[in-house]
């Protein structure tokens, strides 16, 4: 078995800081200096631009977000724009491919969607729109967790967004996953959310499970 790692950060984190984060252990993982990793963070609020943005899905302009405290990057990931902030629980599995990517995304849905169902929320896998949606009674689908990955060498980074108490009026602002008119939704709109340290420590067991593989906790160097 790979040397599996898990690190947990409950402070916000930059954006830039998980990309760098990323792209380090991905070249570690590459060289063979390191075994795979599991980042699992809290952004501050930022929009992100995936390869597959279109024009007007960020219709207000960088100047205008910006004056809103909130942030807009570029990514390398597949997908459109999304937003990324407070309370929302961020997965990036520095992983090298043993499969296809679309099996390394359903296997991360398969990992997430226990996490929610445990909560009592029932979310699906959509391939045509890469994500989990939910379905409630008498209401249109409603996304509740974003997908978009990046896969050079075999090794995968990027991963997944899962709203928990995410500000969802920031989705309002722009056309979240170039959808427009689709609801996006969290697990506090259903249920009371958990304490987003101990969801990570779950979705960290669950995601192994779904992989194959168990990921174990990093010890904080002093």
């Amino acid at each position: 078995m790979a040397d599996l790692h898990v690190v947990e950060h409950t402070e916000l984190v930059p954006y830039a800081e998980g990309v760098r984060m990323q792209e380090e252990l991905r070249n570690a993982v590459q060289a063979g200096e390191s075994g795979d990793h599991l980042l699992l963070l809290e952004h501050e609020p930022v929009y992100t631009r995936g390869r597959r943005t279109g024009d007007g899905e960020l219709p207000m302009g960088e100047q205008w977000y910006a004056a809103q405290g909130i942030e807009v990057c570029d990514a390398d990931r597949g997908g459109a724009v999304t937003y990324h902030g407070p309370g929302q629980l961020v997965g990036y599995p520095i992983l090298r491919l043993r499969g296809g990517v679309v099996g390394h995304l359903r296997a991360m849905a398969e990992g997430l969607a226990a996490v929610l169902a445990e909560l009592g929320v029932t979310a699906v896998w959509r391939r045509d729109a890469p994500g989990l949606w939910v379905e409630p009674a008498g209401r249109p689908p409603a996304k509740i967790c974003a997908f978009g990955v990046n896969v050079h060498r075999r090794v995968a980074i990027h991963g997944f967004a899962l709203n928990v108490t995410t500000a969802l009026d920031a989705f309002d602002l722009i056309v979240p996953c170039g959808l427009r008119g689709v609801a996006v939704t969290s697990i506090a709109a259903f249920v009371p959310a958990p304490p987003l340290a101990s969801l990570a420590a779950r979705a960290a067991e669950l995601l192994g499970a779904a992989y194959g593989v168990t990921f174990a906790r990093e010890e904080k160097k002093d």
